[in-house]
């Protein structure tokens, strides 16, 4: 008894045993056609076959009637009951047979097409190790508490989403990010359930458990996204609750007409659009499916149609094309001389220790190494960007001493005392306001940083400016290979919005291959940009970061995030969420929206030829019944099949 309801609670099984079912009873009466006298077996055995085929059409016909709508199966079981009663037992049981064996069909592709869901659910692990009271301790990754420590051994899966606290280790996130290469994982980085660590332990602390962790979000997304309709397939059902009905009127009338039953029966059959019903949703599950394997998690069906359709696309610069990150780029010194043998002139008042001697194969010269181990002394204090781009360049080669009397001077640089020296790092107006002379060369040297889009601050000793440090923000090294291959897929405008300065918007498009700029934006004037392309005609995609984005991001017709593993704001709130922070993602989800449309299309195409071809068909008496209904099963599986292609991108 709990059999035979866990069948009927299974569409997918209940119908692959009415399709087992049905195909034996026409065996069997062809069989019985052969013996003598056996004819009213045949009859009889294909009537029961046609009945077993169509009890479950019947069912899901009446639901749909109950609920007000005019089904594909009314068509069906209006066409086999017929059949039924004017004799034709061959065609009713051929009819529903070939029905229910192509619901079977489909039901299986499609469960197949949401594998790529179940193997995301497959990733998440089942147990973790977790340190309590100073002893290990097996649980359940859902019973870990936020704060506690997880241990994670050697080729195990992280159990939660953590810092690392302890440990180092190469984790493999190919199935949160898409990248293939190892991430490798210290002190202070992040990890993401789901993932699995390839070598060394790791201590982490973790920041989330059970449903609220980025594999979970990741996995809730995609199922709210496979089940979303896109608008061609919402247009499709409002056809079709338009188009059935026609059908069974265009059957009366050529009864009317004719008096030929068995032609009004077959148009009801072959009229059926099947194929059509499923060209899209088959399609953007297997797209969206094929594309969250890859790290790109698209929101539903109608995103991925839009994403399809883009044709310009707009890029904010900071963490998007720039690695969102400033780093020192150039150290300019000025008094080589005098700094570098720490034998300072009574004129330039300056003394320190002697240099130690640069490492071998260090990046800057003895003089520069000098220039900037004072700014990093002076900086050390600081919480400015510029501040830790020049302690990173430093601290990675020696400890800094301590400095005194540190002061910030709010636009302008900070200053700071050292062996009873003043070193300052600013603008070069606030150093002239301080009477602090600054040579042509230097003034020079700053024009040139900031034409190609630096930010230029100098380095004093008392009233002795030293040399001069540029900072930028580099570009991703991913992005000219990024925005060539957007363009080569056709896309008609790539735009920067920046609300940096011109100079330096222009130095890193130019680097990327970005031909149009617009600086110094802000939000409102972002999101005016994107109103005026979308005015110009164009479906407007915007990639980007910042809270200062999102106003574009709304407006835009796709919003895509990059870097969203672990960042469930923008999980929830983009309509494309790149997990890896990799452009190269970016030409990849546009390449498979496109690819889905135009599955999509040809879907439409296949059914809309096959359903017109056997309409004039079967009003010119070429096509019957059962090889009608043979040649329509067979426009399914070819749109299913076709469908499915999208899984091998």
């Amino acid at each position: 008894m709990t059999s035979l309801r866990n069948l009927l609670q299974n569409p997918r099984r209940l119908r692959e045993a009415l399709t087992i079912g049905s195909g034996t009873l026409i065996v069997a009466a062809l069989l019985a056609d052969n013996l003598p006298g056996g004819s009213p077996w045949y009859n009889g055995l294909m009537a029961v076959a046609a009945l077993v085929a169509g009890a479950d059409i019947a069912v899901r016909a009446v639901r749909s009637l109950y609920n007000r709508h005019i089904s594909i199966e009314l068509l069906v079981t209006i066409a086999a009951g017929g059949a039924l009663l004017i004799g034709e037992y061959w065609e009713a049981a051929a009819v529903t047979f070939l029905f229910v064996l192509g619901a079977y069909l489909e039901a299986r592709t499609l469960s197949r097409t949401r594998q790529v869901l179940r193997s995301l659910l497959d990733l998440a692990p089942t147990t973790a190790i977790v340190l309590r009271d100073g002893r290990q301790e097996e649980v359940a990754p859902a019973e870990v508490t936020f704060g506690e420590i997880v241990l994670i051994k050697p080729g195990s899966k992280v159990p939660v989403d953590g810092e690392v606290i302890d440990g180092r280790s190469a984790v493999d996130e190919s199935m949160i990010t898409g990248e293939p290469i190892p991430a490798e994982k210290q002190p202070g980085a992040p990890v993401f359930a789901g993932t699995i660590n390839q070598a060394g332990l790791l201590h982490v602390r973790a920041t989330g458990t059970g449903m609220d962790t980025t594999l979970a979000r990741i996995i809730r997304r995609v199922e709210e996204a496979q089940d979303e309709k896109a608008p061609t397939q919402r247009f499709i059902e409002r056809f079709a609750r338009w188009y059935t009905p026609f059908i069974i009127a265009l059957s009366g009338l050529l009864y009317l007409l004719t008096r030929d039953v068995e032609l009004a029966l077959t148009i009801l059959v072959i009229g059926c659009p099947g194929a059509l019903v499923i060209s899209t949703p088959v399609s953007v599950v297997a797209g969206i499916g094929r594309a969250a394997k890859s790290g790109i998690l698209i929101k539903g069906g109608e995103h991925l149609e839009n994403a399809g359709k883009i044709s310009a696309l707009a890029l904010d610069k900071t963490g998007t094309l720039t690695a969102g990150r400033p780093r020192l780029t150039d150290v300019v010194a000025l008094q080589p001389l005098a700094i570098a043998a720490g034998t300072a002139s009574a004129e330039m008042d300056v003394s320190f220790p002697p240099l130690a001697p640069p490492a071998p194969g260090g990046r800057w010269t003895l003089e520069q190494g000098e220039v900037l181990r004072l700014a990093a002394i002076a900086e050390a204090g600081s919480e400015h960007p510029l501040a830790r781009a020049i302690l990173d360049e430093v601290e990675s080669q020696e400890a800094l001493p301590a400095a005194g009397n540190f002061e910030t001077f709010t636009g302008k640089g900070i200053q700071a005392e050292y062996q009873a020296q003043i070193i300052r790092v600013g603008t070069a107006d606030w150093l002239s306001e301080l009477g602090i002379a600054i040579p042509l060369e230097a003034r020079d040297s700053l024009a040139h940083l900031q034409a190609t889009g630096k930010t230029a601050v100098l380095v004093a000793v008392d009233n002795l400016t030293i040399g001069i440090l540029g900072i930028a923000d580099t570009l991703r090294p991913a992005a000219p290979t990024a925005i060539r291959q957007l363009k080569a897929a056709g896309l008609r405008r790539i735009v920067m919005l920046t609300g940096d300065n011109r100079a330096t918007a222009e130095a890193i498009a130019a680097e990327a291959g970005i031909t149009e700029v617009h600086a110094r934006l802000l939000p409102e004037d972002k999101l005016e940009a994107i109103r005026r392309l979308q005015r110009e005609g164009h479906v407007v995609a915007m990639i980007g970061d910042g809270i200062n984005d999102s106003p574009a991001l709304a407006a835009a017709d796709v919003g895509i995030a990059m870097g969203a593993a672990g960042t469930d704001i923008a999980i929830e709130t983009a309509d494309i969420a790149l997990m890896a922070d990799d452009l190269l993602k970016l030409p990849e989800a546009i390449r498979f929206s496109r690819a889905t449309l135009a599955n999509i299309h040809q879907n439409m195409l296949v059914a809309l030829v096959t359903v017109t071809g056997l309409l004039i068909g079967v009003i010119a008496g070429e096509v019957h019944m059962a090889g009608g209904m043979l040649i329509h099963e067979a426009s399914v599986l070819l749109v299913i099949l076709n469908g499915m292609r999208l899984l091998r991108l």
